[in-house]
């Protein structure tokens, strides 16, 4: 241990080489009130940027085979309960399908729906092996619907130069195809603008 005057030799130093711009006088009069307080300037933490999870591209979506149905899964019966949900959905979004509805007003609110579980049937259709295909939309994506028939068979249907129908409570709204290529999540923050008789 060291002396006494060895260490007031040793605070006074090391104060004056932590505070250089401070007087002899002026840390003297500190040490005689026993209360030092030594500047001291924190470095800046650095924030982290937080890192995105990424999802699966495309291709990966593709080679996981993540939207594929399996040929067993591919039967209508499977799929009856998914229409009576959507049915229980376009009722509840239109507040009731009611006779004195506004046609406008449901067609709107069907324009923007999700037709998951709706029963489509193709009515016109540039190529005429598409027409009469009738079943449950299982799959929607930008260019295409994947419908199941009631023969159980996995119809790829394109909307381009198509025109659908659908109907609930007797209802009928059709559905052309070639001003419909969104995808689902895109097209419930679409403005549609009503028009005329529009041409495939």
């Amino acid at each position: 241990p060291q002396g006494s005057e060895k260490a007031k030799t040793f605070v006074h130093a090391f104060l004056k080489r932590s505070m250089p711009k401070m007087k002899d006088e002026a840390i003297q009069d500190m040490l005689t009130r026993k209360a030092v307080v030594l500047e001291h300037y924190p470095k800046k933490k650095t924030k982290q940027k937080r890192k995105k999870t990424k999802g699966f591209t495309a291709k990966q979506r593709r080679e996981l085979r993540l939207f594929e149905i399996e040929p067993e899964q591919q039967r209508y019966a499977i799929f009856l309960p998914l229409h009576e949900l959507w049915k229980q959905y376009i009722r509840d979004l239109c507040h009731g399908l009611k006779p004195d509805a506004q046609p406008h007003m449901i067609q709107g609110k069907l324009l923007k729906a999700d037709l998951h579980g709706a029963i489509v049937t193709v009515t016109k259709s540039r190529c005429p092996s598409y027409v009469g295909i009738t079943g449950i939309i299982l799959q929607e994506f930008k260019h295409v619907f994947k419908i199941i028939t009631k023969e159980d068979k996995l119809k790829v249907v394109p909307k381009l130069n198509n025109v659908f129908s659908l109907e609930l409570d007797g209802f009928v709204s059709y559905i052309y195809g070639s001003k419909f290529l969104l995808r689902a999540s895109e097209r419930s923050a679409k403005k549609f603008k009503l028009k005329g008789t529009i041409d495939l």
